[in-house]
């Protein structure tokens, strides 16, 4: 009995040791995904409660983030690609001043919605501690995956787990 109680333990231990190192790596989360409200550029009050019923994925960047430019147009043709089958992407931009971020969509436009978070009280809520970061929440507005950083071919990973949960 008291062997199995031992290796029950260190079964326990390994499974939260392989989940903690996933989560923080990018993997599979869970949770009810932090309601927030932020503004457009143009000023207007926006917030995931607008996307309910749509499988989401909140990417939070920054102007000054070399691989946040390097994604947003991959990201832009994900979002346009399955916008029509019930996807929407938010760009979370946490930088302090609006400005730099006009500036930088003038030169690099998306189509999809980006918000600001100059006080990152939505990147606080979503525990954001790398930039890019993305956090893809499903249609009952569950966190299910969590990505921090981006490399070339994270995309590939974003749209196998977007098309999974369209088709949920």
């Amino acid at each position: 009995m008291r062997k199995i109680s031992t290796l029950l333990k260190r079964c326990a231990m390994a499974t939260i040791i392989v989940a903690s190192t996933a989560l923080a790596a990018g993997g599979d989360a869970s949770g009810p995904a932090p309601s927030f409200t932020l503004t457009t550029l143009d000023g207007q009050a926006s917030g995931l409660s607008a996307y309910k019923g749509q499988v989401v994925m909140v990417n939070f960047w920054a102007t000054w983030c070399g691989p946040c430019q390097q994604e947003m147009p991959l990201l832009d043709q994900m979002y346009k690609k399955y916008k029509p089958a019930g996807f929407t992407l938010i760009g979370v931009n946490v930088d302090k001043e609006a400005p730099a971020v006009k500036e930088l969509l003038a030169r690099k436009p998306v189509s999809f919605p980006v918000l600001l978070d100059p006080a990152n009280q939505v990147s606080k809520a979503y525990h954001v501690d790398e930039m890019p970061s993305s956090v893809i929440i499903d249609r009952k507005g569950q966190i299910r995956y969590l990505h921090r950083g981006y490399k070339p071919g994270d995309e590939n990973d974003y749209q196998d787990r977007i098309r999974q949960l369209i088709r949920e």
